[in-house]
């Protein structure tokens, strides 16, 4: 959903990164960019569409965007800022 993710990027220190999916609208793309960036926030454009991005976090529904609040044991953040 988009208002959950539009949420976190508005309080500080909450969201570590979001990924955006290729077949977003174009507006609530920049708008998730423009609060991303007032909170210091990493965004990555998934190469795929929502379908795509839902099937890749094992959902069987559409996600357009997916926030990261906690990246626990994985790498996905640490190898984001490397690169």
């Amino acid at each position: 959903m988009y208002e959950p993710a539009s949420r976190l990027l508005t309080h500080p220190l909450a969201a570590k990164l979001v990924l955006i999916a290729n077949n977003t609208p174009r507006l609530r793309k920049s708008e998730v960019e423009y609060y991303a960036m007032l909170s210091k926030c990493q965004v990555i454009h998934y190469g795929g569409t929502n379908v795509d991005l839902g099937l890749a976090c094992g959902k069987y529904f559409r996600v357009s965007m997916l926030t990261i609040i906690d990246p626990g044991d994985s790498d996905i953040v640490r190898n984001q800022l490397e690169a």
